[in-house]
């Protein structure tokens, strides 16, 4: 059984659009590798962090919207660690 969820990652501000194509690309592979399915990605482009991350103060903002088993959301988030050019990420499961 498939569940909604919502990931959010902020990619660091440095990379510029190819790089940022490419982990987005990255990602969706990730999603795809557990069995999901990439609904909708919203790219939110470049702002202002309320607090730095890794002596950065601004970062790219992205939105997922997935389908997804319960179990590939631990698969997900440890690729999303491993990976330098995302600063933070939040994996949230979306209410039906």
């Amino acid at each position: 059984m498939l569940r909604k969820y919502e990931l959010a990652y902020i990619a660091d501000p440095d990379l510029d659009e190819e790089a940022l194509g490419s982990l987005e690309e990255r990602v969706k592979s990730w999603i795809d590798a557990a069995q999901g399915k990439t609904l909708n990605v919203d790219r939110w482009g470049k702002r202002k962090l309320a607090y730095p991350i890794r002596k950065r103060s601004e970062g790219y903002y992205f939105i997922f919207e997935t389908e997804m088993p319960p179990q590939a959301g631990m698969a997900i988030e440890r690729d999303l660690e491993l990976s330098e050019q995302v600063l933070r990420y939040l994996l949230t499961l979306k209410e039906s």
